[in-house]
C-alpha cells in the first residue's frame, strides 16, 4: 500500500529541483557537445556534414533535452524515494543516457533533419551530459546529506515485531548514516533484548504512527492473526503510512517474487530471474566470448613474460596450475592459473580455503602475480570454453562446496550461474581469506539483481579496485 504524500520537501520540492537542474545541465551538456563537434579541434574527427550555427542547431538541442529528461523520468529518477539512493540514481542516469544516445542516433539515420544530426555530436552529447550530470548530482547529494537536511528527507521507519531479521536490518541501516530509511523504533509488547528503541505495544499503533510521524511500518514476521492484521493495515491507511512486510518465508531471491493467480486464488512465488532468461544468457555469452578473446590477445605477452619468470625461479613443474572447481549446475571443470607456488605446494595444502599471508610456498613472482591477480589471466580460456563467465561468483573446490553447503545457508544457489573471473563480492574486497558468509550474501545479491549493465560496472570497477589475495 502506498502512502499519501505528507512531506512536501521530500516528495515535491526536491524532486522538482532535480528535474529543473537535470534539464539545465542536459542543455549545457548538449551545448558543449555542439561546441566540441563544430568549433573545437575535435571537429575534424567526424564525417563532413553541413556546418550549422548554434541558432540553427538549437531546436535539435531542445528536442534532445526533452528526450533525455523524459528517459530520466521514465526510470523513476524524480521519485522522492530516490533522493538519497545516490549510486542507484547514478546507475539509472548512465543507463538512460546510453539509451538516449542509441535512440537519438537512430533518429539521425531514419529521419532527415535540417540541419542534419551529427552522430559525432550525439556521442559527444552523451559523454559531456553524463559528466556534467554526475557533477551536478554529486553537489546535490552533498547538500541533501548535510545533517541539517538529512532527517527531513529520510523516510521514518518503525519495525513491527522483533526477531533475527530485524536485527540484521538494524545492522544494515546503522543510525546516523545517509540511508534513505531512518529506523525510529520498534512496535512490540516485548521490551526485552531489543537493540532499538521501543515505541510501545501494538494496541497503541495509531498514536505511535501519528506522534512519531512514521512513513513506513515494516512487519518483521507474517504470523499475525487475520483480524489483527486487518486492524494493523487499516490503521496504516488512516495514518497514511506505508505497510511493508519482511517476508521471512522467502529468505533469498526476493527480486524473483511475483504475484500470480491460479484459478481465482492469488499466489506469490519465485519465478525465473533475469540472469536465467534465454536471451539474457545469449547476450551474456556473446559478451563473454568477445571479452575473453580480447583479454587473451592483450594478455598473451604478459602471460609469456610471467611464464618465463616462473620457469626461471622454479625450473621444475608446469608453468600452468590446474585445479578442479565446481561451476554452474554443480558441474566440475578444470580451472587454469599461472603457477604461483612451489611444485610440491599441494602436498602441504591441508585443504586450506585460501593461501595465507606470508605463505612460504609462494614464489617471489607468485606473490607479485597474486597481488595484482595476474595469475588468473589464463582463465580467459575457461571463459572461451564456456566453463566460466567474465563476471560471476568465484568457483570453489569440490570439497569446499560440500562443506560450505552444510555450514552456510543459501550457499548452493550461487551455482545457478557460471562462476566468474571477477564478481560483485570481489570488487567489494571479499576475496581470499575473508568472511565466507558475507561473500555469499554478495553473490546472491549479484544473482538477484543481475543485468548487463551491472556486469559492465563490475568489469570496470575490477580495474579500479584491484585487491590482493586471489581465491
Amino acid at each position: 500500500m502506498a502512502a499519501s504524500s505528507n512531506n512536501p520537501l521530500r516528495d515535491s520540492i526536491l524532486p522538482a529541483t532535480l528535474l529543473i537542474g537535470d534539464t539545465l545541465v542536459a542543455f549545457a551538456g548538449l551545448s558543449l557537445a555542439y561546441w566540441l563537434r563544430y568549433d573545437s579541434a575535435f571537429a575534424a574527427l567526424g564525417i563532413d556534414v553541413p556546418w550549422a550555427t548554434y541558432g540553427q542547431y538549437l531546436p535539435l538541442l531542445l528536442v534532445g533535452v526533452i528526450f533525455l529528461v523524459a528517459a530520466f523520468a521514465q526510470r523513476g529518477l524524480y521519485d522522492g524515494r530516490m533522493l538519497l539512493r545516490k549510486q542507484h540514481a547514478l546507475n539509472l542516469l548512465a543507463r538512460a543516457t546510453v539509451y538516449w544516445v542509441v535512440v537519438y542516433m537512430a533518429f539521425s539515420l531514419v529521419i532527415k533533419f535540417d540541419p542534419p544530426i551529427s552522430r559525432l555530436f550525439v556521442v559527444f552529447g552523451g559523454f559531456s551530459t553524463l559528466l556534467l550530470l554526475w557533477l551536478w548530482r554529486e553537489l546535490f547529494y552533498r547538500v541533501t546529506t548535510h545533517p541539517r537536511w538529512l532527517p527531513k528527507i529520510q523516510r521514518r521507519v518503525a519495525l513491527l515485531g522483533w526477531n533475527e531479521s530485524a536485527e540484521t536490518l538494524l545492522n544494515d541501516i546503522p543510525p546516523g548514516g545517509s540511508h534513505p530509511y531512518q529506523l525510529v523504533g520498534c512496535v512490540t509488547d516485548d521490551t526485552t533484548a531489543l537493540s532499538l528503541r521501543t515505541l510501545g505495544p501494538v494496541k497503541n499503533l495509531a498514536a505511535i504512527l501519528r506522534s512519531e510521524k512514521i512513513d513506513v511500518l515494516l512487519a518483521t514476521r507474517l504470523d499475525f492473526d487475520p483480524d489483527e492484521l486487518a486492524e494493523i493495515t487499516s490503521t496504516c491507511e488512516q495514518a497514511y503510512a506505508e505497510w511493508k512486510v519482511m517476508p521471512a518465508a522467502f529468505p533469498i531471491f526476493l527480486s524473483g517474487l511475483r504475484l500470480q493467480t491460479v484459478g481465482s486464488v492469488p499466489v506469490v512465488g519465485v519465478e525465473d530471474l533475469a540472469i536465467s532468461r534465454l536471451m539474457n544468457r545469449m547476450v551474456k555469452r556473446l559478451l563473454d566470448v568477445i571479452g575473453a578473446t580480447v583479454g587473451l590477445v592483450v594478455s598473451a605477452p604478459v602471460i609469456g613474460v610471467l611464464a618465463w619468470l616462473i620457469r626461471r625461479e622454479s625450473p621444475h613443474g608446469s608453468v600452468l596450475f590446474r585445479q578442479t572447481r565446481v561451476g554452474a549446475d554443480h558441474q566440475e571443470f578444470t580451472l587454469y592459473k599461472l603457477r604461483s607456488m612451489r611444485p610440491d605446494a599441494d602436498a602441504n595444502d591441508a585443504d586450506n580455503q585460501s593461501t595465507r599471508v606470508g605463505d612460504t610456498r609462494l614464489l617471489r613472482i607468485g606473490a607479485i602475480m597474486r597481488r595484482w591477480n595476474l595469475d588468473e589471466l589464463p582463465q580467459y580460456w575457461n571463459v572461451l570454453r564456456g566453463q566460466m563467465s567474465l563476471v560471476g561468483p568465484r568457483p570453489e573446490r569440490p570439497h569446499h562446496v560440500d562443506h560450505l553447503a552444510k555450514r552456510i545457508p543459501h550457499y548452493m544457489p550461487r551455482h545457478l550461474v557460471k562462476p566468474g573471473m571477477t564478481g560483485w563480492a570481489q570488487i567489494n574486497g571479499l576475496r581470499g581469506a575473508t568472511d565466507l558468509e558475507e561473500r555469499i550474501r554478495y553473490d546472491i545479491y549479484y544473482i538477484e539483481n543481475w543485468s548487463h549493465w551491472l556486469d559492465l560496472q563490475i568489469i570496470g570497477l575490477t580495474f579500479l579496485r584491484w585487491k590482493s589475495g586471489a581465491a
